[in-house]
């Protein structure tokens, strides 16, 4: 009796021309109509419109992002609550079904003002991390108004359909990261006279970006040309967080806080402003005073601030978070069979340093590698089993490393 060839109930091919025929009851599907029957599903979903993936969105309340963005990130209160609260907002107006009724909700970017190495790209990367997103973090300083040298606004995008190995729909509901977006104020409080191509014109070409439009965008980067093939994406749904140091605004909302001041009782509430975080009390006047334009400041609703990092917030930066500075050495020795151990002392030696320095967080690392890299070049392939590290280790490696170089060059 000859052998039964199976074969495909859908299409007919028969086993040996399939890669894979997976049985049901009285019949059999190929892999090929597997994949049709796929992109059929999706394209349905689609014309329905209830593929804007928001199905394998996991939303997580308020409470529950502070409480993973305070595993990596120590202090700034205030931020978190606000981040939380907007990301909150976003991504339930990304769920929101189309009920046939008016309300439309608009999207809630945000801008972030505080000093260099005080968190502001950490919190967005967590942010990103725990939403399972791509993230894209560009800087603005490179950006220029089209038809001149530099790139254009949107390489932003460029860059984040990247992050999402080139599914747009990923993309669409991504987080873009703008960094340095107070190096694009405009230099004066006019409107320029002459082209201010990488200031004020930048801000111009970043309006409807921010807004949500569908932009042409070069899928490999670089300069637009005719013959160059596009991918639409549209920024309808791509949270935008802008962050910059502002460097200077202090003066500004020193300025506008003083010129409340007339008359006794005035004078008695400025007693309560605190001199040492001015920054906490920005508000988009202050930002537009600095250069930014009203209309940008329009498109990035939340504004919120970095606190400066004081000696006890440097302390658990070094030990506390998931990632923190410490266990990363110590996983790093872990990975040579080398026990690792730094003690109090040693660590508040870093700290005042890092203060001393006005280094920030960024600054710990740096001050860390200067004071391990000897141990690091010499332990791994030696007999050496354990690692201590005092204050005394640590001084003498400062001293001989880091704070010469640093002297010298003050």
């Amino acid at each position: 009796m000859a052998k039964e060839i199976l074969e495909c109930s859908f299409c007919g091919r028969k086993k040996p021309e399939t890669n894979l025929l997976i049985a049901g009851i009285n019949s059999h599907i190929c892999d090929r109509c597997i994949e049709q029957a796929h992109g059929i599903v999706l394209e349905e979903m689609k014309a329905s419109g209830i593929a804007r993936s928001s199905a394998d969105l996991v939303l997580k309340k308020p409470k529950e992002i502070r409480a993973f963005l305070d595993k990596y990130v120590i202090g700034q209160d205030q931020t978190k609550k606000v981040m939380s609260v907007a990301v909150y907002n976003h991504y339930k107006r990304l769920m929101q079904q189309d009920h046939g009724d008016e309300v439309e909700i608009e999207k809630s970017n945000i801008i972030m003002a505080g000093q260099t190495g005080t968190g502001k790209t950490l919190v967005a990367k967590t942010i990103a991390k725990m939403l399972d997103v791509p993230l894209a973090i560009v800087d603005a300083t490179v950006l220029t108004e089209a038809g001149y040298v530099g790139e254009d606004v949107e390489s932003i995008l460029t860059r984040l359909l990247q992050a999402a190995d080139y599914d747009v729909s990923k993309a669409e509901r991504g987080i873009v990261f703008i960094d340095e977006i107070d190096k694009i104020a405009r230099k004066s409080d006019n409107p320029s006279i002459t082209r201010d191509v990488s200031g004020e014109g930048v801000q111009q070409a970043l309006l409807k970006l921010l807004e949500g439009t569908v932009v042409n965008v070069p899928p490999k980067g670089g300069r637009k040309h005719p013959d160059q093939k596009f991918v639409e994406v549209n920024t309808q749904d791509i949270l935008f967080i802008a962050g910059g140091a502002f460097d200077g605004i202090e003066r500004i909302i020193s300025k506008r806080l003083n010129r409340q001041a007339m008359g006794y009782s005035a004078s008695k509430e400025t007693d309560k402003i605190d001199e040492s975080n001015l920054l906490q009390y920005v508000i988009p006047k202050d930002i537009k005073e600095f250069g930014l334009i009203p209309e940008i400041i329009g498109r990035l609703p939340v504004l919120t601030h970095m606190d400066p990092l004081d000696r006890n917030t440097l302390r658990a930066i070094l030990t506390e978070p998931k990632n923190a500075l410490i266990k990363q050495y110590k996983k790093l020795f872990a990975m040579d069979e080398i026990e690792f151990s730094i003690t109090d002392d040693a660590l508040d030696f870093i700290v005042d340093k890092a203060l001393e320095y006005k280094l920030g967080a960024r600054g710990l690392r740096s001050l860390c590698e200067a004071i391990l890299t000897d141990a690091m070049y010499e332990i791994p392939g030696s007999d050496e089993k354990e690692l201590h590290i005092d204050k005394h280790y640590v001084e003498e490696a400062l001293t001989k490393n880091l704070l010469k170089r640093l002297e010298i060059a003050s």
